[in-house]
């Protein structure tokens, strides 16, 4: 797998515009519950995928066709400070990570929008109280 892409989005639209189908459904079900869960936060592309900001890096959609993120299928919401977040449930995906937690999506009626506002408000909690500094 390259360790860089050949292609550079200029915007979120151009990234939105790239994606097939499918995972661009997703990618927008979940920007929708970002946004509407953390309404303060700030859109930007890092890394060639949008990322999620307040005072730093709150959260991040990757999906699988942006291929050298390590998402082989679907498209991953990452949270930043996931080893911060309260998950009793083991609803996130851990791997071998030590910070960044995950949940992969392969389509919309995966999508739980209340438990996922549920972690986004206890993400912009975390960033808001600057625990991690």
């Amino acid at each position: 797998m390259p360790k860089f892409q050949h292609t550079r989005f200029k915007s979120v639209g151009a990234f939105l515009d790239y994606l097939p189908e499918h995972e661009r459904e997703i990618v927008e079900a979940l920007q929708s519950i970002i946004m509407q869960s953390l309404p303060e936060c700030v859109e930007k592309l890092s890394y060639n995928v949008p990322f999620y900001y307040r005072k730093s890096r709150i959260c991040y959609i990757w999906p699988a066709s942006v291929p050298w993120g390590g998402v082989t299928s679907g498209v991953s919401l990452g949270f930043c400070r996931g080893h911060l977040l309260t998950d009793t449930s083991n609803y996130l995906e851990k791997g071998k990570r030590k910070q960044i937690y995950s949940k992969t999506f392969h389509s919309v009626d995966e999508i739980d929008p209340e438990m996922l506002m549920t972690y986004l408000y206890e993400a912009y909690e975390i960033d808001a109280a600057n625990q991690f500094n």
